[in-house]
């Protein structure tokens, strides 16, 4: 059997040492904020709407419609548009499939084909930070009242020229704002001859999501709350579980492929 290339240990050196630091900067109270949002939303009959483009569109599935995470919860997807507006499927089509992405006129457009609440609140995932439709639709949350929480690379961010008209990058609009730990270009290994792999944002994204699930999950039951979680549907009762919470936000949630 071929020996694994120490490059892979360099990653998984790489990958432990960034969640070893959001989880350090957790125990110090750093996610305390956004918890507090959370629940609040939660306690008032919100519903979480998360969205992110790209490799950030897996935050959002991390934080919407999977087992042990929150019922009260929503994906936004740029593929909204085609299948709950009037785009044609050939504009979600491009080479690197970021054309939409980076639309500065389809945020408004994809605000309004959401199923948003005035009691909900925001969560978006980008790396940059600065891309058209993720900056303008958190404008258009903040326009309406909305509190956005954003999860992006500040590194990275701070590091680029905006690209909306407003001027400003996610984590200049957002209300609480979470660093992924992730460098300028996601990568953190050079390979000799093979250029930049070992990309981490999707990885400390994806933890992310799961802190945030597990203290306001906690934060709710030390208030003597039932969370609405669901449980997998793969165990005896599941869908029967699942089918009667989703039940009381009948018409608010959105998971589509």
């Amino acid at each position: 059997m071929k020996a694994i290339s120490d490059y892979l240990v360099s990653f998984s050196d790489e990958v432990s040492t960034r969640l070893d630091a959001i989880t350090a900067w957790a125990r110090e109270g750093g996610l305390a904020g956004a918890v507090d949002a959370l629940v609040a939303t939660l306690a008032n009959g919100g519903v979480i709407q998360a969205f992110g483009t790209g490799h950030s569109e897996a935050f959002a599935m991390e934080i919407a419609g999977r087992a042990g995470g929150l019922i009260p919860t929503s994906k936004i997807a740029l593929r909204d548009l085609v299948l709950h507006g009037g785009r044609e499927v050939a504009e979600l089509d491009s080479l690197d499939g970021s054309v939409l992405e980076r639309d500065l006129g389809v945020a408004e457009e994809l605000f309004n084909l959401s199923l948003v609440d005035p009691r909900d609140i925001f969560l978006i995932a980008s790396n940059s930070g600065v891309n058209g439709s993720i900056v303008g639709l958190a404008l258009a949350a903040k326009e309406r009242g909305h509190t956005v929480i954003a999860v992006t690379s500040l590194e990275h961010t701070n590091a680029v020229e905006p690209k909306h008209p407003c001027g400003k990058r996610l984590s200049e609009l957002a209300d609480i704002v979470i660093d992924n730990r992730a460098p300028f270009g996601d990568t953190t290994l050079e390979v000799s001859g093979g250029g930049g792999v070992g990309a981490v944002s999707s990885i400390t994204a994806a933890y992310i999501a799961q802190l945030l699930t597990i203290e306001t999950v906690h934060s709710l039951t030390r208030a003597g709350k039932q969370p609405p979680i669901y449980v997998s549907a793969n165990i005896p009762g599941g869908d029967e579980h699942n089918t009667a919470l989703v039940g009381q936000y009948l018409g608010r949630l959105r998971r589509d492929a």
